[in-house]
């Protein structure tokens, strides 16, 4: 019935706040006659009705204290209710003054009058107005059956949440108490609710007894562990766990419960906040001209983004994907307007293409992030692989040695350890190859004449900058959270679907790293790198895929083989129950940040591995058989052992399996 009844007219309003005007001065009377009617003169009464009337009239007519819908009456009404009573009394001292300035025979109206009824106006005024709120609410709710539910994090975050989930029906949930872990704000009480232990033997008995259903997570001071720690928690005892965003998303600084979601699986595979040293890299990249490769994509994007951070003078957008390559710029022109982007397209397999680009801007650093990665496609097509992740490595690293660039860190993966797949060790046969250019720029001192000996290097053309030597970098990390193609994205769009998610084995395990996470690395690893080293990050414990398909079922709500079925694939060609970041005979030292360690890896002699590599492009530019390009492969990398690939015959056609 509540919800068919219309807003109440203003006039009405206006109306009843006159009224409780006058009934408050009648009450200041008789507070201060104490209630004794006879001591009460009628032309005091009289004299204070005329003034005081009017000037209140007044004032709620200029601050419209009437224009509130009273049912929804909040802090900002309340305020706007005590200027005006505050107002009204500074004028009635005032007129005061006045009066007994020109009379002087006394006061227009007793000043305990004046100040007892600013209090009695205030207080009526507001009560009435909280009171009808409370009435309507109680019946506006009694009738709707809600959730019970708890807020981990007894702050002000806490406080705020609770106030817009009971005051909002959409959700279908009621507050009924806060968790903290602080022991010293336990079996206190915060807006009138209880604020409990967050043990969990005293949780379980609490969820038991108020038949808890959901868990929202408002504290801001939670650590990824701790995130992590009480959500699979609350997962294993069917609870739902929703998220309170940070106070600085909230809309124009409310919370709304639109912004109160569900828990994103990627909050539940991160770790403690990377420490990065921001001054070493701004002294490198200030006023600097950049080249990021693959900047279209999930990695190279990102490393656009955070670069520009560091006020570069020029970030070079380089692509061939024109389409997400446009949305990138005017993402990052709109972001970043102290920055100056340029967008070239390009594909790092035409040396001449690229060449324009080098002459035309001159970068100094360049993030290599442009490569093939879909392991079961390479597998496919080697030769496509060879062209992208070999070729387009060379040219881009033959371009920087000519060009005089400072740095050059290139983006690997863990999948280049122990390859198993062409992928992968089309990533690994790159890592060779600028490593080798490394230590031979380095070795050499280039000039006009020595340049034309690297004939199966780089081109004989007299360097641009016969000065600087080009320092490369390789960084190798494994699975990126949220990245294109990643499991991740794949399961999700299966959830929406009704399931089932697909794994391709019950063992198989990945490293996973947030996005932002794995970039920061990269410009860490290639601020602190001199040269020739291959730095690996700390990708925490690696992650069994099927454990995270259940843990992604349960987040959305429903029972894992029960509601969502989970399906066993099989291995796709190439694909490893496993991944490594360091190989066999690879040990690691550390650095002076504990995520990032160096691989120290066997050394190749360049001018051989150029020829070989040389060779093996042109097997792929010339699309010769498939198996005789990766039999090739094989020859650079003897680690290079197939797994459920039709290349596995090769390994023994080779005698590569002991």
């Amino acid at each position: 019935m509540l919800k068919k009844l219309r807003t109440t007219p203003r006039w009405i309003i206006f109306v009843i706040d006159v009224s409780l005007c006058a009934a408050s001065v009648l009450l200041s009377f008789l507070l201060r006659f104490n209630f004794n009617l006879t001591d009460i003169r009628p032309e005091w009464f009289s004299s204070a009705i005329q003034v005081i009337l009017p000037v209140n009239i007044v004032l709620f007519l200029l601050f419209r204290t009437y224009a509130g819908i009273v049912r929804y009456t909040g802090i900002q009404d309340a305020i706007r209710i005590l200027r005006v009573t505050t107002l009204a009394t500074i004028l009635l001292f005032v007129a005061n003054g006045i009066y007994a300035y020109n009379k002087l025979d006394g006061n227009l109206i007793p000043y305990s009058i004046i100040v007892i009824h600013f209090l009695c106006s205030s207080l009526l005024l507001i009560s009435y107005r909280t009171l009808i709120k409370q009435v309507f609410d109680y019946f506006q709710h009694q009738n709707i059956t809600k959730r019970k539910a708890l807020i981990f994090g007894a702050g002000r975050s806490g406080l705020i949440s609770k106030r817009v989930i009971n005051n909002d029906d959409r959700l279908g949930l009621k507050v009924v108490g806060f968790l903290d872990d602080d022991p010293v704000k336990a079996q206190k009480k915060m807006d009138g609710l209880p604020i409990l232990s967050t043990r969990f033997d005293r949780l379980e008995r609490i969820i038991e007894k108020h038949k808890i259903e959901q868990i929202i997570i408002s504290s801001q001071k939670i650590s990824p562990e701790r995130k992590v720690e009480f959500v699979d928690w609350c997962l294993s005892h069917n609870l739902k766990v929703l998220v309170v965003p940070p106070p600085e998303q909230w809309i124009n600084g409310r919370l709304k419960t639109a912004q109160i979601r569900d828990v994103k699986i990627e909050e539940l595979l991160e770790r403690e906040a990377i420490v990065i040293h921001n001054e070493s890299i701004e002294n490198q990249l200030k006023d600097q001209c950049l080249l990021v490769t693959g900047a279209a994509g999930s990695i190279g994007s990102e490393i656009v983004r955070q670069v520009a951070r560091y006020k570069p003078k020029r970030i070079v957008l380089c692509d061939q994907a024109e389409t997400p390559l446009n949305s990138l710029e005017l993402e990052l022109r709109e972001e970043f307007r102290q920055v100056n982007f340029e967008s070239f397209v390009a594909d790092v397999r035409d040396k001449n293409r690229l060449t324009c680009l080098f002459e035309k801007f001159r970068p100094q650093f360049v993030y290599h992030a442009a490569a093939y990665k879909h392991v079961p496609i390479m597998e496919h097509h080697p030769s496509e692989a060879i062209l992208t992740n070999v070729l387009g490595t060379k040219n881009v690293a033959d371009l920087a040695v000519q060009y005089g660039l400072e740095k050059f860190v290139m983006i690997s993966t863990d999948k280049a350890v122990n390859p198993t797949n062409v992928m992968g060790a089309s990533k690994r046969i790159a890592e060779i190859y600028i490593q080798g250019l490394n230590k031979y720029a380095g070795e050499h001192s280039f000039n006009a004449g020595l340049n034309k000996e690297l004939s199966n290097g780089i081109d004989k053309k007299v360097l641009i900058d016969p000065i600087i030597s080009t320092r490369f970098i390789t960084t190798r990390f494994g699975n990126v959270l949220g990245s294109n193609g990643s499991v991740i994205p794949l399961f999700k769009a299966q959830l929406e679907k009704g399931g089932p998610l697909t794994v391709t084995h019950p063992e198989i395990t990945r490293y996973f790293m947030t996005i932002p996470e794995a970039c920061q690395l990269v410009l860490e690893a290639g601020s602190m790198g001199n040269g020739g080293e291959i730095f690996v990050f700390d990708m925490g414990d690696s992650v069994k895929i099927v454990d995270l398909a259940k843990k992604m079922i349960r987040l959305a709500g429903f029972t894992p083989d029960k509601d969502i079925k989970i399906e066993f694939t099989g291995l796709r060609p190439g694909e490893k129950l496993y991944e490594e970041l360091l190989n066999n005979k690879e040990n690691s030292l550390p650095t002076y940040n504990e995520k990032i360690m160096i691989a120290t890896v066997r050394e190749y002699d360049f001018e051989t591995i150029s020829k070989q590599i040389d060779s093996l492009i042109a097997a792929a530019a010339n699309q010769g058989p498939e198996k005789a390009v990766v039999a090739k492969m094989k020859k650079i990398l003897p680690e290079f052992i197939s797994n459920n690939s039709v290349y596995e015959q090769l390994d023994k056609e080779f005698d590569l399996i002991p």
